[in-house]
Formats: C-alpha cells, sequence, structure tokens
C-alpha cells in the first residue's frame, strides 16, 4: 500500500514545466486583469462622485450606480458566452468600447445634466453600459488565461479574482488621491479610458499575436487606436467642454472653477446697471453668498452671538472668510479659529481677489487661525474652550453635511464652548424648507441646549432662518452688544421682528437628527425637491 501511494504521481510532478514566454504572458495577463480592475472602480467611483457634486443626495447617487453596475456585471458574464469562441478578439473590442464609453462618461453625464436636465436616466443608462462591458470581461479572461496554461478552475479563479481585487483596491486609492487632485474628473475618466484601451492592446499584440490573424489585428489595433485619438482630442479640448458646459448652468459669467477632492467651486460675477458688481460663490451648484446682500446674512449670523463674551472665537465652515470678517470688528476679540474642511477653499479666499476684497482679507489678519480639517473630527480633538461658535456649513443636502447637523455633532461642540458662550447656527430657510429648520432646532434642543430661533430677508437667498443657543435651559436673549460696530442691516428693531414667525412657518412636529436617523437630511430632500 505504501509503495503504491509513492509511485503514484502527484498533479505538480504530472504538469509541464512553464517555460519562460508562458510566464511572461500569463504576467502580461494578468497585468491586464489588474488594470482593467482598477479602471472599472474608477469609472463606477467618478460616476458617484459626479452625482454627489450634482445633485447632491449622495447615498442615492452611489447606491444607483452600484446597483445598476452590478446588475448589469451580472448581465454581461452572461452575455459573453458566445464571445468565448473568439475571446481575443471579443476581449479587445470590448475593452475599446469600454474605454471609449468609461472615459468619456463623466463628459456624457455632465453634458447631460447642463443642458438636457436629463442626469439621472442619462447616469443609469451609463452605469448599465459600463457595467455590462465590465461584467463580460471576466469570462474573456478567464477563457484567455486556460489558453496560455491549462489549470484547475479553482486555482484559474483565484488567480484570476485576486489580481482583480488587488487591482480594484489600486483604483479606488488612485482615484481621490491622485487622479481627481491631479487631473479632475473630466480629465480622470479619460486618462484611465486611454489606460483602459492600452490594456486591449497587451493582451492582442504582445500575449495572442501568433493567434491573431493578419487582417485582425490590424483592424483592432485601427480600432484602439481610433479610441485612443478620441480620448485624447476630448482631452485636448476638455477644459474648453467643461467651461462651456458648467456656464450653460449659471447665468453670469464664470470668472472662476475649480473640482476639488470636496467639491465643486464656482464664482461669478456679472454688472448690474447700476454699476455695482455681483459676484456669486456656488458650491456644488448651491449658491453661498451674492456681494449684492451678504452683509445680511452675515450680520445675521455673527453679532447677535457676540452680544456676550467673545474673547475666543470658533468658526466652523464659513471658508469665504465673510463671516469671519463680522467677528474681527471688534477689537476685543483677542483669538479666531476657523476650521474649514477644503483647502482650496480658504486658499481661493485668501488670494483671489474678488473674495479677498470682500473679506477685507480676513484671513491674513494675526487674530485668526485657519485650520483645514473635518469639523466633526476636530471637534472629537479639541482641547478649547470658546465664547462663541459661529457655524456657517452648507445646508444638510447630503450624508457628510447631515452629520455636522446631528444631537451627536452639538454633544461634541458643548465640550468646547465656554459654560456661558454662545452658539450661532444657519439653518436654512424656514420659508422653503419649515421641517427642515424646526428640525435643525429641535436637534440643538435635544442635544442640551435652549434655543432661540430667528429670520430675516435675505434678497438672493429669500427668506431665512438661524438658531441661537446656549447651554441650558434659559433661552438666549436675541441682542446686540452696546459696542457693536455700525451695520448696514441689523439693528434691534430687526431682531426683535425677526424672532415672529408666520402662522404657516411656526415650530412643525418633526424628530431632530441623528448619525443612525439623519431627518435632517430627509427633510431637506424632500423639501427642496421643487425648487
Amino acid at each position: 500500500m505504501s509503495s503504491t501511494l509513492d509511485d503514484r504521481p502527484t498533479a505538480t510532478a504530472s504538469r509541464p514545466p512553464a517555460d519562460r514566454h508562458t510566464r511572461g504572458a500569463r504576467f502580461l495577463l494578468l497585468l491586464a486583469v489588474f488594470l482593467c480592475a482598477a479602471c472599472g472602480l474608477v469609472y463606477e467611483l467618478a460616476l458617484t462622485a459626479l452625482g454627489s457634486y450634482l445633485i447632491g443626495n449622495s447615498v442615492l447617487q452611489t447606491s444607483v450606480v452600484i446597483s445598476v453596475m452590478v446588475f448589469a456585471m451580472g448581465v454581461g458574464s452572461l452575455a459573453a458566452k458566445p464571445l468565448r469562441r473568439s475571446p481575443v478578439v471579443a476581449f479587445a473590442v470590448l475593452e475599446g468600447v469600454l474605454a471609449l464609453v468609461g472615459g468619456l462618461s463623466v463628459l456624457i453625464l455632465y453634458a447631460a445634466f447642463a443642458w438636457l436636465q436629463l442626469y439621472m436616466p442619462a447616469m443609469i443608462v451609463v452605469s448599465l453600459v459600463v457595467g455590462l462591458l465590465i461584467g463580460a470581461e471576466i469570462p474573456l479572461l478567464m477563457t484567455l488565461l486556460q489558453r496560455i496554461r491549462k489549470q484547475e478552475a479553482s486555482s484559474a479563479v483565484a488567480d484570476m479574482f485576486a489580481v482583480d481585487y488587488i487591482g480594484a483596491l489600486v483604483g479606488g486609492l488612485c482615484f481621490p488621491l491622485f487622479l481627481l487632485p491631479t487631473f479632475g474628473q473630466l480629465k480622470g475618466a479619460l486618462v484611465v479610458g486611454g489606460v483602459n484601451a492600452v490594456a486591449g492592446v497587451i493582451v492582442v499584440v504582445f500575449i495572442f499575436r501568433r493567434q491573431t490573424g493578419r487582417l485582425a489585428k490590424a483592424g483592432l489595433l485601427a480600432g484602439v487606436t481610433a479610441v485612443l485619438a478620441v480620448l485624447g482630442a476630448t482631452y485636448v479640448l476638455a477644459d474648453d467642454l467643461e467651461v462651456t458646459a458648467r456656464q450653460h448652468m449659471y447665468a453670469d459669467p464664470i470668472i472662476h472653477s475649480e473640482t476639488t477632492q470636496y467639491q465643486d467651486i464656482v464664482v461669478t460675477r456679472s454688472t448690474a446697471f447700476t454699476g455695482k458688481p455681483d459676484v456669486r460663490l456656488f458650491l456644488n451648484g448651491d449658491l453661498q453668498f451674492s456681494s449684492v446682500d451678504e452683509y445680511r446674512y452675515h450680520e445675521s449670523l455673527v453679532h447677535p452671538a457676540l452680544s456676550g463674551r467673545r474673547s475666543d472665537v470658533l468658526i466652523l465652515g464659513g471658508g469665504d472668510g465673510l463671516a469671519l470678517r463680522e467677528v474681527l470688528r471688534y477689537e476685543d476679540v483677542r483669538h479666531v479659529t476657523l476650521v474649514e474642511l477644503d483647502p482650496a477653499m480658504t486658499r481661493l479666499a485668501r488670494t483671489f481677489e474678488p473674495l479677498r476684497g470682500l473679506n477685507h482679507g480676513s484671513m491674513d489678519d494675526p487674530r485668526a487661525e485657519v485650520v483645514n480639517a473635518d469639523a466633526f473630527n476636530w471637534l472629537r480633538g479639541a482641547r478649547q474652550q470658546y465664547d462663541a461658535v459661529i457655524i456657517d456649513f452648507p445646508d444638510p443636502d447630503s450624508a457628510s453635511l447631515a452629520k455636522l447637523y446631528s444631537v451627536e455633532f452639538y454633544d461634541l461642540l458643548r465640550r468646547a464652548l465656554a459654560p456661558h458662550g454662545h452658539v450661532m447656527v444657519q439653518s436654512g430657510s424656514p420659508f422653503f424648507a419649515p421641517k427642515t429648520y424646526w428640525s435643525i432646532a429641535k436637534t440643538i434642543e435635544t442635544a442640551g441646549y435652549a434655543t432661540t430661533e430667528f429670520q430675516v430677508d435675505v434678497p438672493s437667498f429669500g427668506n431665512w432662518g438661524f438658531v441661537l443657543a446656549t447651554p441650558g435651559t434659559e433661552a438666549p436673549p436675541l441682542r446686540l452688544a452696546p459696542d457693536t460696530p455700525e451695520l448696514r442691516y441689523l439693528d434691534e428693531a430687526v431682531l426683535k421682528a425677526a424672532t415672529v414667525f408666520p402662522v404657516d412657518r411656526r415650530r412643525a412636529d418633526v424628530r431632530p437628527s441623528t448619525l443612525m436617523d439623519p431627518a435632517v437630511l430627509e427633510y431637506v430632500q424632500d423639501e427642496w425637491r421643487d425648487y
């Protein structure tokens, strides 16, 4: 029995040794698998990121893209079965089409949003097509891998998916850390499309050149060359195309635009008949201020919160430096810490003359300290206590912003607030989004603050609301300090009237917002849908 087992040939002994050509071919094919996986994940991330910038509601955008693409990948895998008869040609054609569609996907969706207002249908169609093409890759690559060297199915699957998942990891990290900051969304997708097309060339020209006829090889190379030419030409024209599409979305001439890893920043400027320029800042398409009336907003946001102690002030958000400008008007303010997530925004406020002129160079004041960090995480490590906190975040129309309007966030904030300190929170429009507004107020109260709610009129925004809060049970008085500098809009009479809400916009029965139940996100998406 023992000798019988010893004489039995093992799988390793019976397998012919792989020669140098076989090892090289397998390496190149697995490299193609790696590149294809990386490109596929980048396409997926690019589509979700673009939707978050243009539409908001990042959870919905991500869910739709991922679910449609995963479904389409399954369909694509089944549809690829007949293509295994000619896997080399089929794979090369597949990669060429995927490179073209994936590379142009961001531009296609941007154009659909800017000119056709059909973003969601276009996103579903593009996600479906890209998913079908990605799904068809694996069966073809598996067939090609077996052509190079026969091996057990389980072993081939293990090799294939190991490299595929590593490629997905690299692609997922490259998108936010390299592609987006280096090329931007539009150009980044085009670059990835070029890499995708080259992956098809590797398979055809170098690995299976002896198994591909001259005519087929020439046709495939011509096709890939054409794809690269289209992507290259689009890359050259990308800036002009982006400017044209972006300008179509804004009524006034764009004087600055950039896409950062956090948001899309656009500044426009127009000149009214009076000759007074109107500079407007938009983040992800949402208006942040108009220079014509921003003083109404920022005076209301800042000065009532500084009616008490104000030696040390904290500003969360407000990367344009306009709230900081108002805080620094008080000579007894000793130090102001401004925490803004996006360094591009604070850099723009510091160096871009239209913004710097509006904020009076507040970012360079020696009393100001600018910190680029996520406010939620920054508060977790904050040790100093502040006399007043000004919160000037964008509206909570995404999951990442909704956490900054949660009970947990205001709990963290209390540790950074002096016992009798004041907090002012911009809270959206009581008229256009009353449930959102009152949910924010209730969330602050649930976190242990007493609140005073008020509203003002900002023509570029419409009716706008704020919540003044202090720890404890006694609602803070809405007033101005005796030494308040001369203001253009706000006075005691305006503040007194501001606390009166019309019957149809008084406190509503709403839920507070938490990290696990972001009610404010639900309200804001529902209420702003028709505006």
